[in-house]
């Protein structure tokens, strides 16, 4: 799935979610309850850990990168894994980021899953 199209359905479900004032129990959220690790893709190439830290520390602390380099190069891939202190933060982090443009690469927004 195109990862714009997945970033729309997931905006959408959040929206349904909220108007149809969805516990939170039965959430989409709930099946990464466990987990606050984010994926963040389709970022610029030339971004450095650093710079994903400092916008995506918004929404809590961040305790771990792993920003993805060519083995060969040594140079982004353009997506990361960040791990949040708090799951809690993960969710922050999930719905508002989601569609983002950071500096974006062709046009193409930032997911974040």
């Amino acid at each position: 799935m195109n990862p714009l199209t997945k970033v729309k359905l997931i905006n959408e479900l959040n929206a349904r979610e909220a108007d149809l004032g969805v516990n939170e129990s039965v959430s989409w959220h709930t099946e990464y309850k466990d987990s606050a690790w984010i994926f963040i893709g389709g970022f610029p190439y030339e971004l450095t850990e650093g710079d994903i830290i400092c916008v995506f520390s918004q929404y809590g602390e961040i305790v771990n990168i792993n920003l993805v380099r060519d083995k060969k190069t040594g140079k982004s891939k353009g997506f990361c894994f960040i791990c949040y202190e708090d799951q809690r933060s993960t969710v922050l982090a999930v719905d508002n980021f989601n569609g983002i443009k950071v500096k974006p690469r062709s046009h193409r927004e930032t997911s974040c899953l």
